[in-house]
Formats: structure tokens, sequence, C-alpha cells
């Protein structure tokens, strides 16, 4: 029960502070895809790359894992089947990828 209580209290304090970039922290997947879609109106496949790049999920970033096929696995395990097309996983997966590679500018 403590460690469960500790891990509330952990999620919250990184939510609230944000993570070292400031990018908002979310418990799981689905609540930073459904703040990115629902929230923002972002389209189904900028919101899975951004949700997998630039938000800490259960204090892990970037969430989607190295490869296109860690990024198809975390996502099927972790997001509504019914909220992106095998297509869209896909593009989304092969764009992360791409993005995670590029040098950041800070």
């Amino acid at each position: 029960m403590k460690a469960a209580a500790l891990l509330v209290v952990s999620l919250s304090w990184f939510a609230a502070c944000g993570g070292d970039d400031g990018a908002a922290a979310y418990p799981t997947y689905q609540e930073c895809f459904d703040e990115r879609v629902e929230g923002e109106g972002l389209v189904v496949t900028k919101a899975i790359v951004l949700c997998c790049l630039e938000n800490p999920i259960a204090g892990t970033a970037p969430a989607c894992g190295d490869a296109a096929p860690d990024c198809i696995n975390y996502l099927t395990a972790n997001l509504n089947q019914t909220d992106a097309t095998p297509a869209e996983v896909m593009e989304s997966c092969a764009d992360y990828v791409d993005q995670k590679s590029m040098p950041t500018e800070k």
C-alpha cells in the first residue's frame, strides 16, 4: 500500500513539474493521446508522435521505445485499438523513430 501511495505522489509531482523540458507528464499513454486529440484537436498521427516524443508517460520519455517495432508493440498495449488504424500506427511509429534520431536544440 505504501508503494502505491508513493507512486501516486511521485506521478503527481512529476505531472505538476512537467519533467525536465516542461512538457506535460501523463500517468498513461491513453491520457496523453486523448488530451492531444480531443483537447488540442490534433490529427491522430501527430498526436501519437508528440505523445511518444515530448510527453513523459509514467515517468518515461521518450515513451515508445527505440525502433518502429517497439513503438508498434507499445501502442498496441497502451492505446485503445479503435483510436488509430494500423496504417496510422505504422506511419506514426516511422515518423517517431525518424524524429527521435534527430538532434534536438536546447
